[in-house]
C-alpha cells in the first residue's frame, strides 16, 4: 500500500509543483545580466551550466530553454525532483556526488553527446560544502570540450529552507537578479594541479556572480544571517 501511495504522488506532486511554479515565477520582475554568451552558445552547441545548490529550484525552470542532463539524487525523494525536471524538459541523470556520482558523470557525457543536450550541474555537490566547487564539472568540460557557464541569481524576498546550503524559492512579485560569468574552457586531458587550479576559478566565477548579484538587489548574501552546515 505504500509503494502504491508514492507511485500516485510520485505521478500527480511533479505535475501540481510546475504548475504552481508557473504562475508563481510569471509574477517576477526578472534582470539577466551578461547572458549573451549562453544564449550565443546556446543558438550553436551546446554547453554546461554551473550554479550553487541553493539556487537550483529556480535556475531549473530558468534554464528550460536550454534543456539539459542533469544530475538528481538517486533517493526515492530526488524522484519528486527527477520527474519535475523532466516536465521542464530536462533529462535527469539519477546520482549524487556521495552515491553513483561517477557513474551519473559518465551517464551525463554520455546524454549530452548522443541527445545533444547540454549539461546543468550544481558545482558544490549534493551535500556541500555549500559554494565550494567540486572536480565533477572540471572532469565533464574537459570530456567533452564543453565551455562551463557559470550563473548566480539573487532576489529581493525569498523562502529560506534550514538545509545545508539554505536553498532559496523566491516569493512572488519579488525583483530577481541572475548574473552570468564568462565562460570557462578547460581543455583537454586535465589532471591532478591543473584540475584543482580550473576548480578554483570556477569557485571564484561562481562566487562573484553570486556577490555581484546580491550586490544588485541591495541584500547581504542569502546565508549571512543563518547557519550553514557543512556537509
Amino acid at each position: 500500500m505504500t509503494d502504491f501511495w508514492y507511485r500516485c504522488s510520485l505521478a500527480l506532486v511533479p505535475r501540481l509543483a510546475q504548475g504552481i511554479l508557473t504562475l508563481w515565477f510569471a509574477t517576477l520582475r526578472v534582470k539577466v545580466r551578461d547572458g549573451e554568451a549562453l544564449r550565443e552558445q546556446g543558438a550553436r552547441d551546446t554547453g554546461i551550466a554551473a550554479f550553487w545548490h541553493y539556487s537550483f529550484l529556480y535556475l531549473f525552470w530558468y534554464l528550460r530553454r536550454y534543456p539539459a542532463a542533469i544530475m538528481v539524487s538517486a533517493s526515492r525523494d530526488g524522484a519528486y525532483i527527477a520527474r519535475l525536471a523532466e516536465q521542464m524538459g530536462h533529462v535527469p541523470v539519477r546520482g549524487s556526488s556521495n552515491r553513483g556520482g561517477v557513474r551519473a558523470l559518465r551517464e551525463i557525457i554520455t546524454v549530452m553527446r548522443e541527445r545533444r543536450v547540454n549539461a546543468a550541474i550544481v558545482a558544490d555537490g549534493s551535500q556541500g560544502p555549500a559554494r565550494q566547487a567540486q572536480a565533477g564539472c572540471i572532469l565533464m568540460a574537459s570530456k567533452t570540450g564543453k565551455p562551463i557557464f557559470p550563473m548566480a541569481w539573487a532576489c529581493t524576498r525569498f523562502l529560506r529552507f534550514n538545509s545545508w546550503d539554505q536553498t532559496l524559492v523566491p516569493l512572488p512579485f519579488a525583483r530577481l537578479v541572475v548574473r552570468h560569468e564568462e565562460p570557462l574552457y578547460v581543455p583537454a586531458s586535465v589532471d591532478g594541479a591543473r584540475i584543482e587550479q580550473y576548480r578554483l576559478e570556477l569557485e571564484q566565477r561562481l562566487n562573484r556572480a553570486y556577490a555581484a548579484a546580491w550586490n544588485e538587489v541591495g541584500l547581504p548574501p542569502h546565508d549571512v544571517h543563518a547557519p550553514v552546515r557543512r556537509g
